[in-house]
């Protein structure tokens, strides 16, 4: 019996050890398509001349480098004709400009040219409140065993308003965003919330605010909702799929690129955790 239940020991361990083995599933892989990464933010408190346009494009699944893109010609021009020109960083796929003027309310084309193919997109400068104040809580999240930190701000009840948020912190390792209107708040005060359970006292948490158009807050959410899983996880859920922004192909409207020009006011706070 003693032998027998050895055996039967051994054969599980097996089972599970082989359970283990990794699979390599040989994919698909489309076309490389290019990635134009046109977030022209202003900073309050700086005089916004100071902006960079990334270039790279889409490559394999097991891939663990992002291929960039050099040698393109990039600039912004607004509506009475001045253009701003976006030079690379030899070899980075990084565009800056050093002369930016950023005007709320004004209207921006972007024009890309790379691989005989011309790109462009159209966006306006949209304002952002400022970050009034923020309060911690030590009880938080959906356990109630979380910190969790909300900063308020107030809408501008004049107008219909979309939002960005984003959080940086040393816990997690990439940004977590949100996209947020002021449909059931306008005109009123109005907070964004995060918490994590690694978050400790003495850590730092990085905060932004922007002012984005509606059609960007509609980008976001579905980027934010296949991030965070929500496509393809219920039975009436669309698959993941790439998202489409608002840049244009004017030579060949098939070869789109991904990717989206955005501009808008931040706010920003660096907040440490009492």
């Amino acid at each position: 019996m003693k032998n027998f239940k050895y055996i039967a020991l051994l054969f599980v361990a097996a089972f599970f050890a082989s359970c283990e083995e990794v699979i390599d599933v040989d994919l698909n892989t489309a076309a490389p398509r290019l990635v134009i990464d046109a977030s022209i933010n202003w900073i309050k408190s700086t005089d916004g001349s100071q902006q960079t346009i990334r270039l790279t494009t889409t490559t394999g699944y097991y891939q663990s480098e992002v291929p960039v893109v050099s040698g393109a010609t990039v600039f912004v021009t607004n509506s009475t004709g001045t253009v701003f020109n976006f030079t690379e960083e030899l070899g980075t796929g990084n565009y800056n400009c050093t002369d930016f003027l950023p005007q709320i309310g004004e209207t921006y084309l972007l024009t890309v040219i790379h691989d005989g193919q011309t790109y462009t997109a159209t966006d306006k400068l949209y304002a952002t409140p400022d970050i009034t104040y923020t309060v911690q809580d030590d009880e938080g999240g959906f356990l109630n065993e979380d910190i969790e930190v909300r900063f308020f701000y107030q809408d501008n009840g004049a107008e219909d308003n979309w939002y960005m948020y984003r959080f940086d912190t040393d816990v997690m390792p990439y940004p977590d965003y949100d996209a947020i209107d002021d449909q059931f708040f306008q005109g009123n005060e109005m907070f964004g919330i995060f918490s994590h359970e690694d978050l400790d006292h003495g850590d730092v948490l990085g905060i932004r605010l922007y002012g984005i158009s509606q059609r960007y807050y509609n980008y976001m959410e579905q980027l934010i909702e296949i991030a965070e899983g929500g496509a393809g996880s219920g039975p009436f859920q669309t698959v993941p799929a790439n998202v489409r922004g608002n840049i244009v192909n004017q030579t060949t409207e098939s070869k789109y690129a991904l990717g989206y020009f955005r501009l808008g006011e931040v706010d920003t706070l660096d907040y440490t955790i009492q």
